[in-house]
């Protein structure tokens, strides 16, 4: 049998925070891939190597875990007043799935400079020296990302000496800016707080009954005490990764959760909406040791912070969640304000498995109902390889 030669697609390797994933400029892509359905993402799990039963990504460009699993397509702004559209797709490592229902907030951190790089900004926009501001349009969800890119020599300048827990090594400094972070329409009592309360009671079946908070603000969020679940609030990715039974036990509350929200309409929908909501459980600030084995003394952080992305615990903390974790901390009587120790506050360091993160948040209450304007946090991003991915003739 004769076989076709591999298609050659352009492509960039890219870090954004904490996360990794394959970027395309969408007219480089196949004709029918360059819009959404089957091709698209048919290619893009075969770019990944998924589905993969023996969740290793060994085929493709995957690191088989939700972090590394990822791809991102940047296009001419559709939107005036942006530079660029970014699109995003979580890839699902052990089934034919590609989620577009949110934002990576890790990997916005790459989407401007691999604007800058690709010629996608006026060049006279781009300073020799200085930072240069690109407007992005996240399309998933239809919100505003300011990323203030450094730029050196006129080329976007990725060493520096900017740590990232989580990040082995450390990069240049990039400021992002989430504009308007809350949902604006789904679920029935307002666009921040889905059910119109800050803390509800969450029933699911089989499992108990716990006091939430759920949030859409960077991405849609349920947050619950550590301790309502058996936790202290400082467990690393084995703790939780290695209990089969908890995993199992945190997709039933996200299920049900994701219902209460109005994100799906039952139970049996969440497994094609695997990326959001997100569930994560905060507890208050406490001596602990990270993933790396440094000691982190409860005096340098406001609060614990843990995040399950596609159904195992986040080694760090997803971007969207932690604009999550900042917005709601900055509202009075929520879990994760309680857990900061309650008050206003306008921003919070919070503990996660690899390190500690802070993020800042502007909320007011309008009209009886809470919006948030911006949340703000620094990332960085590197250039981990670029020129082109290939992948067999036939797979679009």
């Amino acid at each position: 049998m004769t076989y076709l030669p591999q298609l050659r697609i352009p492509a960039t390797y890219m870090r954004g925070g904490t996360s990794k994933g394959v970027f395309f400029r969408q007219q480089d892509l196949p004709f029918a891939a360059q819009k959404p359905g089957p091709a698209r993402d048919a290619l893009l799990m075969r770019v990944i190597g998924s589905p993969d039963p023996y969740g290793k990504h060994t085929d493709g460009m995957g690191g088989a875990t939700s972090s590394t699993s990822k791809c991102v397509i940047i296009s001419a702004p559709s939107v005036p007043d942006h530079d660029v559209d970014y699109l995003y797709g979580q890839v699902s490592i052990d089934t034919a799935f590609v989620d577009w229902s949110g934002n990576c907030g890790n990997l916005s951190t790459a989407v401007g400079p691999f604007a800058i790089s690709n010629g996608f900004i006026d060049p006279t926009r781009v300073p020799r020296n200085g930072i240069c501001t690109v407007r992005i349009w996240q399309a998933n969800i239809g919100k505003t990302i300011l990323a203030h890119v450094p730029v050196v020599d006129g080329q976007v300048q990725e060493i520096g000496d900017f740590e990232l827990d989580g990040v082995t090594f450390p990069a240049a400094e990039i400021a992002l800016e989430f504009l308007d972070p809350s949902d604006d329409g789904e679920g029935e009592g307002g666009s921040m707080f889905p059910t119109g309360n800050l803390v509800d009671t969450l029933d699911v079946p089989g499992v108990g009954s716990f006091q939430v908070t759920m949030i859409s603000a960077g991405i849609p969020t349920i947050f619950l005490n550590a301790a309502d679940l058996g936790y202290t609030g400082t467990e690393l990715q084995p703790a939780i990764n290695e209990d089969k039974a908890a995993l199992a036990r945190f997709e039933a509350i996200r299920a049900h959760g994701a219902v209460r929200m109005g994100l799906i309409d039952s139970i049996d929908q969440a497994a094609t909406r695997q990326h959001t909501p997100k569930v994560a459980f905060v507890a208050p600030a406490q001596d602990y040791v990270s993933s790396s084995g440094r000691q982190i003394a409860a005096g340098d952080i406001d609060l614990h912070a843990r995040a399950l992305s596609m159904g195992k615990l986040h080694h760090a903390m997803m971007g969207t969640a932690a604009v999550a974790i900042g917005t709601a901390a900055s509202i009075p009587g929520t879990l994760v304000n309680l857990a900061a120790g309650g008050g206003e506050r306008g921003a919070v360091t919070f503990g996660h498995p690899s390190g500690t993160l802070r993020v800042g948040a502007e909320a007011a209450q309008v009209d009886g109902q809470w919006t948030v304007t911006k949340a703000i946090m620094s990332r960085s991003a590197r250039v981990l390889m670029e020129g082109a991915v290939r992948v067999p003739a036939g797979t679009v």
